[in-house]
This record gives structure tokens, sequence and C-alpha cells, in this order.
């Protein structure tokens, strides 16, 4: 679009309300059954936002939009105007998945050495909490696009329920005040930010509610103009911001000036590209392929398990399995994926039988591949030879969100959003209500000693690597689930995971979703929830060599299954992340 000229009402300083407000932690249901459309996602605004546009004859590409802004209200740790993410939606007229790559990007100016200072990469958490750090936001265009593509809805009209939650409020539960205060030492250097989510000098009491009206005004104003609000007054002041962080008078922090200018924010465009696509005992998976390896490495991690092809009678060899082929398909990733716009990504090979059949033939019944694993030879000899040992670092956040709607003329989608780490950069762009992304900090600093990391160096308008993975499954042609999660690094294998508990396993998908989960990412250990310690099949891994290390938590899903009745089940977190919210049209 080209520069509009806009007028702006004054900015009224978003605040939390010091008198309580009624707390329903009730009010969130984790899984809801029956027809119509369906929404899932972590919140219960989110899923009531994307309800209310399907009542109102929208559709699932709608309700995905709505309910992703009204997210940047409830979410804005996890997701926001000043992120990107990645969107899968299957359209039942066409029978065909189309995706939109909304991932943010380097800005002109930056370069491979951009993370660098005296030849040495800059402290990681300096990197987060810095300009430098900023892509152009990539979610305005993906809302703009999926809504014109593919909706039922005009943008101002989908935009609606998440404004009327701005302006009116949400209530703050207990998740929000913990990340609040988790971050409250560095929202304190931005006065933007200080004022909008520590009111008062404190994270805002569980209870309580919390609005958000300049939030508010700039979803009103993109409602009504789209991305070419993106070409003058919010555009500009993302970049102002990216470029110069407003911080606190006397701040001690190390605050870097970033590299982006109105150029790279207003000239963001999204990439609509062919979806990944294996099969998995008789279904079709679908999902991102690069600049996020979620496809690629969820396919390939598939396509092991089918070479290997272990009884799912047997848990303990199924999940012995599943993690070997976790950690060779991670080999991999780090090693080939990149933006392809800048690098050439092997997509067909690391997707192929035969190169899957080359990595399974590694993998011992009785004892654990040595890691870190090196990466496959990509000339298809098909030998059990690994080349060099490679393996890229590892930073990205374990934030982001997660959504999946679907709606009564059978359209299906799974998005997934984020601003990086919890928190973003920690900067709010001043008047604006939202706080910009620390996506860059997913690029490689540099190149390791091995050579690892060099597809995954920054450069100039390129997408760093992401490992989001929203995906879709199709059976005989049509929708049988669709699932995502957030969880930086962990989502690839949160999404491996659940599609072999539900596949393989046989648990109903609330199950799958319960499960304690693992994650192995070719590395000497492995992660797992508490409630996995002390099973049977903790103590026969164990046996076999693999090592585990605790973590409170892993991932916060959500998915949707279609069922044989026409019918739909629709499943969020009953407990991780504060539990989520599930509701279908006609229960």
């Amino acid at each position: 679009m080209g520069a509009l000229v806009l007028t702006t009402a004054a900015a009224v300083p978003a605040q939390a309300d010091g008198e309580p407000a009624p707390h329903d932690d009730n009010g969130k249901t984790a899984t809801a059954r029956g027809h119509g459309g369906a929404v899932a996602t972590v919140d219960r605004d989110a899923t009531e936002a994307g309800m209310q546009v399907l009542r109102s004859g929208g559709n699932a590409v709608d309700a995905a939009v709505a309910a992703a802004a009204a997210l940047g209200v409830t979410e804005p740790y996890s997701s926001g105007f000043g992120g990107g993410g990645y969107f899968v939606y299957y359209s039942a007229e066409e029978g065909r998945i189309h995706t939109l790559d909304g991932r943010e990007t380097a800005p002109a100016a930056m370069a491979e050495d951009s993370f660098l200072e005296g030849g040495e990469p800059i402290p990681f958490a300096e990197a987060v909490t810095s300009g430098l750090s900023v892509g152009a936001p990539g979610t305005p265009a993906t809302w703009e696009q999926a809504v014109e593509r593919w909706g039922n809805r005009p943008l101002r009209t989908v935009m609606n329920p998440a404004i009327r939650l701005a302006e009116r409020g949400f209530i703050v539960d207990q998740t929000f005040h913990d990340q609040t205060a988790a971050n409250a030492e560095r929202f304190a250097d931005f006065p933007a930010t200080a004022e909008l989510f520590l009111p008062g000098g404190a994270p805002p009491a569980v209870g309580t509610r919390l609005r958000n009206r300049d939030l508010a005004t700039t979803y009103r104003e993109f409602a009504r103009h789209g991305t070419g609000v993106l070409s003058s007054g919010i555009g500009a002041d993302i970049a102002a911001t990216a470029a110069d962080p407003p911080v606190r008078p006397g701040a001690t922090r190390t605050v870097r000036p970033g590299l982006l200018t109105q150029a790279d924010v207003s000239g963001y465009e999204v990439v609509a590209q062919e979806p990944t696509r294996v099969s998995y005992r008789g279904l079709d998976v679908y999902s991102m392929a690069p600049s996020s390896s979620g496809g690629s490495t969820v396919g390939e991690a598939l396509n092991i398990l089918t070479a290997l092809d272990p009884d799912p009678a047997d848990s303990a060899r199924l999940q012995h399995h599943t993690l070997e082929a976790s950690k060779l398909a991670y080999a991999d990733r780090n090693a080939y994926v990149g933006d392809p716009a800048f690098v050439d990504v092997p997509l067909d090979t690391l997707l192929s039988d035969e190169f899957a059949a080359q990595r399974a033939c590694l993998v011992d019944d009785a004892s654990v591949l040595p890691a870190p694993a090196a990466p496959g030879d990509l000339d298809g000899s098909g030998e059990c030879t690994p080349a060099a040992p490679q393996q890229a670092g590892e930073h990205e956040g374990p934030s982001t969100t997660h959504l999946v709607t679907s709606d009564r003329w059978g359209n299906v989608v799974s998005y997934t959003l984020t601003i990086e780490q919890t928190g973003g950069s920690g900067i709010t762009v001043p008047g604006r209500g939202f706080i910009l992304n620390n996506e860059l900090t997913d690029f490689e600093f540099e190149v390791a000693p091995s050579g690892a990391g060099a597809a995954n160096l920054p450069a100039p308008g390129k997408r760093p690597r992401s490992s989001m993975a929203p995906a879709i499954v199709l059976s005989d042609g049509a929708p049988f689930l669709a699932l995502g999660t957030p969880g930086g690094a962990t989502i690839i294998t949160t999404v491996l995971h659940l599609l072999v508990d539900r596949i393989d396993r046989g648990l109903t998908l609330p199950e799958a979703l319960a499960a304690p989960r693992l994650s192995q990412r070719n590395a000497a250990t492995t992660q797992a929830e508490p409630a996995f310690f002390g099973t049977p099949e903790e103590k026969e891994l164990s046996a076999l060599g693999h090592q585990f290390t605790s973590t409170p938590e892993i991932g916060a899903a959500a998915a949707l299954e279609f069922l044989p009745d026409g019918g739909v089940l629709a499943a969020a977190e009953a407990e991780r992340r504060g539990g989520g919210h599930a509701a279908v049209q006609l229960p």
C-alpha cells in the first residue's frame, strides 16, 4: 500500500485499575466437543474473540486473526502487533493447504557480524534487551493478507473483539502476574513498558483489570487502514523506538541501538509458500517450510520413525525410537536449514524416504546414539557412516503462543505467533501499547569452528530460522488434526510427541496433551517434565542409556480433532501456563 496521512486520536495511557474485579479461574474449559466451528487458545478471552467472529458469520481465518489480536492484549509477552509467526490454512473449497510465512525480517543494514563486537559475540542477554534484536514485524501483514485472501469478514470487523478487549481490559491471572514479575527489572528500564505493565511500580495484582487503551487505538487504526499504517505514524514509531530505545534516565542497563528503519517496516512482505508434507501411518502431515525448521524437522523425524517401524504396543521402545529420530532430525536442522531466500535448503532430500532410511540405520534398539549426533550425508550414499560432527547454538525463547480454529464450512487454521522471549525485547513502542520482538537473536551470532550455524547467520532482509511448527493432518484429504504449541526449540519435539501419542499410542487428544513431555534436541540429555520421572518408561529408557534432566514445563499446546460423526473436539492445556480454553459453536 502507498503512504497514508492518518489523523490519530490523542493517546490515552494504558493503565491497571486498583479495584478488584471478579476473578473466575473456573471460566476456562480445556476441552469442548460439538459441531460447527471451534477455537482453542491458551486464553479464555482470546478463544471468545474467535467464537464471536464465528457466530457473526466469519470463517476459521477470521476467527484465527480475531483470536490472535486478542492474544496481543492478554498475552502481550508472547505475541502481538510487534512480532511475527506462521499461518497454516486448510481450504475446504479447494481441498488444499496454504501457508503464510510472517516471520520477522532483518533490517537492510544488518550484516553477518552485527552481533559481534571486537570479533566476539555480544552477551546474549544484552542482545535480547536491545534495539539490535528487533526485526521488521510480520504480524500486521499476516493478519491483513489472511483476511483479504481467505476471510469472510473485513478486517475492521475481525479486529473489533480485540479492540473492545483492549479498551475494557482483562482480568490479570497468576500466569500474567508471574510473567510480569519475572520481567519487572528490565521492564522498569523502559518508561513506556513500565507505565503499561508495572502500574504503581509493581506487577498488577491478580484479580485486577488491566486496560490497554493505546493498543486499542493502534488496533483501530490498523482495522481502518491495514498495513498502510506502517508507512507513516505507527511504522515510523516502531522504527524510531528500535533504532533509539527510550531508556529510563539513570538506568545502568546496556541497551544497544537497533538498525531498523521505517523502510524496513513498511517494506515487509509476507511469503506465501508451499507447506511441507510427509505421509505417516496413512495420514498426510502438513506444516511450515523454511524459514521455519518446524515442518522439515518434524517431518524428517516422522519419516525416520516410519523406517524404524516400532511396535506401538511397546511404549518404551516407541519412545526410544522417537527420541533418537528427534536427535538425528535436529542434527540435520542445525546443519542445513535457514531462510531459503539466502541459503540452499535441501528440503526435498531432508524429507525423502531414502534420507530417512539412511538416518534410521544408525538407531540401535539396545543403546543410545552419542550426542551431539552428526548431520546426515546429503550425497545420497545411504551409508550409516555420519559426516563430521556439527552442532549449532540454540537461542530460541520458550515463549510464543499457538491457536487453532475451524468453521462450519470445513476450513481449518493452525497458527503459531510470537515476539520471541517472554516479554520480547522488553521495549514498548511509546503511545502504541505493544512490545517489540527480539526475534533476530534467533540468528547464529557466529559460525562455530565445525562450520555449524552458517545457514542461519544474519543478512539484510533475512528471516531467522524458527522452530514453529503449526500443523494440519489430513486423512484421505479431509482434516483429522490441527495442532501446534509454543516453546522455542521444544516446539518441534512437542508436536512430534503429540502426533506419536495420538496416532501410534492411541491416546485421546486430551490425554496426549496431558501426557508428560520430553524434548530431545541432539543433546547428551533429554529434557523431561517432572511427572515423567519414576515411571516405568523412564526406568526402561534410562537402562538403555538415555539421560534426563527435569524442566518444569514444556509448551502449551492447542489442538482440534475432527470426528467421524462430523463433529469436532477442541482441546487446550488443562494445566500448563495456567490452562487454556476451548470452545465449539454447538456443544
